[in-house]
């Protein structure tokens, strides 16, 4: 058979019966659809989160007190744990290919001005966050560099704080009560949004060594370190690991690398996007068995189609490509309106609910496409099979 007759035969099958054309191809189109809406959703957050994280960029390592291995230790054992200070700050500052290290307490309290009063958290910081966290002042400045244990009373508002203290006017150089301290306002933060929850505008910060006398802390809660484009984060952290067991006297803290905390991060998002494209895969499934249905009936109504065309010299082979290239095209027919329903359906969620990340990955659109032409090559095999068994005369007979 030529392949330009084996095209019409197949194509005028298809549409003889438009209506259970359409209903098959529905099903894989649904299918299709699933998959590719599933997969930008799961695709978008998956971007949306790694990005939230990394835009306080991605030389970052993070030095926590204590040790999160489990040993088969004394419980006394937990006593001899240290704090990290801001002396073990500074050592680390001057550590190769270290550009900066920032210390940080984190706590609540109250904010007054005036007759205003608001609870919000209190970051006690140093000089280098608009370095290292990549936040900077909208107006006014951040911190100054002086010695920390000598820091003067200055805050700088995040964007919301600003707002509901403030108001329109400019806070800049006035006072405010901080944990019942006062502290002058020198700058204000650019609004930085919602991060895990945290909502990083409804924040103040003050001077370390401060914190840590408001919150009665002995040490600081983490010191993040920034280093050198281009270095290897493996090395930094035996490096920072020899320097702070010679200050500790043994491995009481814990270092975590940025790429340590995405790798993490993705591994759980490329399971959450592949979890949702498995239900979509479901729908492909519930498709292809409706491919396979329709085309055992076919095979049944068209007996003595069958029977003619081995009478006109058509052979086994050809008959069996037949009914598998009637299987395929209602398959590609259905997987491509599926693919425009997907990718649409996609695009129009993402404008109308914007706080819904979506973004379609073309990876996961096409290898679905090719998923729904190997159903209905699969779920054609049999019946083809079938048709390409039958005895022409008994096949006419039957007519």
């Amino acid at each position: 058979m030529r392949s330009a007759d084996f095209l019409s035969l197949a194509l005028g099958s298809v549409a003889a019966h438009r209506m259970r054309s359409l209903l098959t191809a529905l099903g894989i189109a649904v299918g299709i659809a699933a998959v590719v809406l599933l997969t930008s959703i799961g695709e978008g957050v998956h971007r949306f989160v790694l990005g939230e994280f990394t835009q306080f960029g991605t030389h970052l390592i993070a030095v926590t007190p204590g040790k999160t291995s489990t040993f088969g230790l004394s419980g006394a054992v937990i006593n001899t744990v240290r704090p990290l200070t801001l002396e073990d700050a500074e050592a680390l500052a001057r550590l190769p290919r270290i550009e900066a290290a920032l210390p940080f307490v984190q706590g609540n309290a109250p904010i007054e001005y005036g007759n205003r009063i608001r609870r919000s958290m209190i970051f006690g910081t140093g000089a280098d966050v608009p370095r290292v966290w990549r936040m900077q002042p909208r107006i006014g400045r951040f911190l100054p560099r002086e010695d920390p244990r000598h820091a003067r009373p200055f805050a700088v508002l995040g964007a919301k704080v600003k707002q509901e203290l403030f108001g329109a006017a400019s806070p800049l150089g006035r006072r405010v009560r901080i944990g019942g301290e006062r502290y002058r306002v020198i700058g204000v933060m650019e609004p930085k949004g919602t991060l895990l929850g945290f909502d990083l505008d409804d924040a103040v910060y003050i001077p370390t060594h401060r914190a840590m006398a408001m919150f009665d802390q002995e040490g600081v809660m983490e010191v993040d370190l920034l280093y050198a484009p281009g270095g290897d984060s493996a090395s930094l952290t035996d490096t920072i690991r020899t320097r702070l067991k010679q200050r500790h006297g043994g491995e009481d803290f814990t270092i975590i690398t940025q790429d340590q905390m995405l790798q993490t991060l993705g591994g759980v998002l490329d399971i959450l996007t592949l979890a949702v494209a498995a239900l979509g895969t479901i729908s492909l499934l519930v498709g292809g068995v409706g491919i396979l249905t329709i085309m055992s009936i076919a095979v049944n109504e068209r007996r003595g189609e069958i029977g003619l065309l081995c009478a006109l010299g058509a052979n086994r082979r050809g008959i069996l490509w037949l009914f598998i290239g009637e299987a395929v095209l209602l398959a590609g027919l259905g997987g491509g309106a599926g693919l425009l329903a997907g990718t649409g359906g996609a695009w129009l969620l993402g404008a109308l609910i914007p706080a819904l990340p979506t973004h379609t990955s073309w990876a996961h659109a096409l290898l679905a496409e090719g998923v729904s032409l190997l159903i209905g090559l699969t779920a054609g095999a049999l019946p083809a099979w079938r048709a390409a068994g039958l005895d022409p005369i008994e096949a006419l007979r039957s007519e």
